[in-house]
């Protein structure tokens, strides 16, 4: 098993089925995302590069996907905490996931690659 993979299985039951929805998710909602291992970490690129990431809150010990430029993008959901470029937002693991909300946020932060905003080297 390579890392990337060994990252959703080292979870709990209920963190890893949250991460592996939020992984489907993510990949669904546009065909030129894709999904590496990055600094230790499952990465989301478009394009080849970084956009969002999934981990695990030190603190609430929740699954969370953290946005690259999220100091760009506005969603009550999204939290910057002591970050200068990311935000994250936080999921409970025992609930269902907002997908609706998950894919406005994602459309929004692609919106940053797409539009040019974020440069993307070719």
């Amino acid at each position: 098993m390579n890392d990337l993979d060994n990252f959703y299985f080292k979870h709990s039951e209920e963190i890893n089925g949250c991460l592996q929805a939020m992984k489907k998710i993510i990949l669904a909602y546009d065909p030129d995302v894709t999904h590496e291992w990055k600094y230790g970490m499952p990465f989301f690129c478009y394009k080849k590069k970084m956009f969002c990431y999934l981990w695990i809150h030190k603190v609430s010990a929740q699954p969370y996907i953290g946005f690259v430029e999220g100091k760009h993008l506005a969603h009550a959901l999204l939290i910057q905490e002591k970050r200068t470029r990311m935000k994250i937002m936080r999921f409970d693991p025992t609930k269902d996931l907002p997908i609706k909300t998950i894919q406005a946020i994602l459309k929004q932060a692609l919106h940053l690659y797409k539009s040019g905003t974020i440069k993307i080297k070719n």
